[in-house]
């Protein structure tokens, strides 16, 4: 379990990486950044140790019938992953609204919805490179979404800025205005984006995950039901020829009454069911199975 200090560090150490990649990233072609992404993946799979092995512990837990060597080819396969999409990131201001490296599935329905002034609350998880998400439809529909405290402020407000120039209007988790800002975000037609694949400090339940009862914030869900917005589920995965798919689900009606529990239950299953599809796409060091009694709302009834 990393500590404040070791988290502290880790930011400042990508927070480094992203400045000194993303002059030259944006105007170099993606193809070559991607690559060069990975070589940069390779080398973390070799250095970053204890990340490595929290990932192929995790890796134990959801696949309990995959050999060590099978972890271990998965687990290198996510470093040059997270590697190619560290490159993405810096290189996202060149994208367009009609980029030929983006690709969607069950787009238009969702986007039907909000043309009609409904609110879609959009749940996702740490699958694929998740800021592409957010950035490709963001140029397509306003998108707001919840960003949680970095210890490296300067993180938050590098990504931010990506995120400002395809108009994405991003929240601060820890910000007093944070929940008068969601509510505001809900009176809108738009999307209102949240990962809710890790266990973090905020009002959570156990569901199912992998077999494992694991701590997932129920707020979003909650926030959902609670103004009757539409719920979707919406993923991106990166295709071997370093394209993206972008897939949404079919969407939720919620309504007044509905248990936020059962509709956490049913995104993570679909979560789940995404990073079955390609798991070296997900971030497998995260202690996705840590216990906070604190924040369990069952816990504390």
């Amino acid at each position: 379990m990393a500590g404040p200090k070791l988290r502290a560090f880790r930011e400042r150490v990508l927070l480094r990486a992203l400045r000194a990649v993303s002059f030259v990233g944006r105007r170099i072609p993606l193809r070559m950044g991607q690559k060069l992404g990975r070589s940069i993946g390779s080398l973390a799979w070799v250095v970053a140790r204890r990340d490595r092995r929290k990932a192929m512990e995790n890796m134990a837990v959801a696949f309990p019938k995959w050999t060590a060597t099978e972890r271990r080819r998965v687990a290198r396969a996510m470093f040059r992953h997270l590697g190619a999409a560290l490159f993405e990131i810096v290189w996202l201001p060149n994208l367009t609204a009609q980029d030929p490296n983006t690709a969607f599935e069950g787009l238009d329905r969702v986007l039907d919805l909000i043309r009609s002034g409904r609110a879609v609350v959009a749940f996702t998880g740490h699958c694929g490179n998740w800021e592409w998400l957010a950035y490709a439809v963001g140029k397509l529909a306003p998108v707001t979404v919840l960003q949680r405290e970095r210890s490296e402020a300067g993180l938050n407000q590098f990504i931010t800025n990506i995120r400002t120039n395809a108009g994405i209007h991003t929240i601060d988790r820890g910000s007093t205005a944070a929940g008068r800002e969601l509510i505001r975000a809900m009176r809108k037609p738009g999307f209102v984006a949240f990962l809710i694949d890790q266990s973090i400090r905020a009002e959570s339940a156990k569901v199912p995950f992998f077999g494992q009862p694991a701590l997932t914030p129920i707020g979003p869900a909650t926030l959902a039901i609670r103004t009757g917005a539409v719920a979707v589920a919406a993923f991106i995965e990166r295709r071997d020829d370093g394209t993206h798919l972008i897939r949404f689900q079919e969407p939720i009606e919620t309504h007044r009454g509905d248990d936020p529990i059962a509709l956490t239950e049913r995104i993570t299953r679909a979560i789940e069911e995404q990073i079955r599809r390609v798991p070296e796409q997900w971030v497998w060091m995260h202690d996705r199975w840590r216990d906070r009694p604190k924040w369990d709302v069952r816990s504390t009834q």
